[in-house]
């Protein structure tokens, strides 16, 4: 496993640029909710657009969603539909997977495994994931049942352990580790306990800080943050 943290003065515009570069060559991308990756959606889109790039041999994948109706101001897929999906206009548009949460988070954790294992395993291109202020990832909050859950690729949560408190359906973690990179895009000083706990010098894999769980399981993890996200790090943070 390799574990890289650049600390950046626009982590969302240098997620874009990784994005592009998948999405240009035809890969499998898994989006995060989130007011973060929004910003570094509606990069992704003025990228696109300014250079007419064809991402329509791309597939885009969830993390997780909310058991709302796609319309619903909480939906992850209503959110990427408003801030990449639409502006794209008439360029060619990628495949776009999205769960159902509106059929209740167990129907619509076994309609998505379905979905992801009819080819076999998925092999995702990019993972790219938020982080909680809690330290979660996805919908898997700290201490829940689904950060044991080692044979499905999608379960789903009754209970979320933040705001909004809907019932949610999120990729597991044999999933997310399933991927070339994984990349964590984090901003702000409140996710700061967040980033030294679950990616410091002394970070150990620990439940209680879901997103601690990946790096000893994944293949490549970069994380983008901005300088007060990192805050809390030694200030020769950076490591791989």
């Amino acid at each position: 496993m390799a574990l890289e943290i650049e600390i950046l003065d626009d982590p969302a515009r240098a997620c874009a640029a990784m994005l592009v570069g998948v999405a240009a060559g035809g890969g499998d991308i898994v989006l995060a909710g989130g007011s973060t990756p929004r910003a570094a959606y509606g990069e992704f889109v003025e990228a696109v657009q300014t250079v007419g790039l064809d991402v329509s041999r791309c597939t885009m994948w969830f993390s997780d969603e909310r058991c709302v109706p796609p319309d619903d101001e909480r939906s992850n897929y209503g959110m990427v539909k408003a801030s990449l999906l639409d502006p794209l206009g008439d360029l060619p548009a990628p495949t776009v997977h999205r769960i159902r949460g509106e059929l209740g988070p167990r129907p619509a954790a076994d309609e998505y495994e379905r979905v992801l294992r009819a080819d076999g395993p998925p092999e995702f291109d990019l993972v790219l994931l938020g982080l909680g202020s809690d330290g979660h990832l996805a919908s898997m909050f700290p201490d829940q049942e689904s950060l044991s859950e080692r044979s499905r690729l999608v379960v789903g949560v009754e209970q979320a352990g933040l705001e909004p408190y809907v019932p949610r359906v999120t990729l597991t973690l044999p999933a997310l580790v399933n991927a070339r990179q994984i990349v964590f895009l984090a901003t702000g000083e409140s996710k700061a306990d967040a980033v030294v706990s679950a990616f410091g010098p002394d970070a150990r894999p620990d439940p209680h800080v879901p997103s601690s769980l990946l790096p000893p399981l994944a293949k490549e993890i970069k994380v983008l943050i901005d300088r007060e996200a990192a805050s809390r790090l030694p200030s020769a943070a950076g490591r791989a």
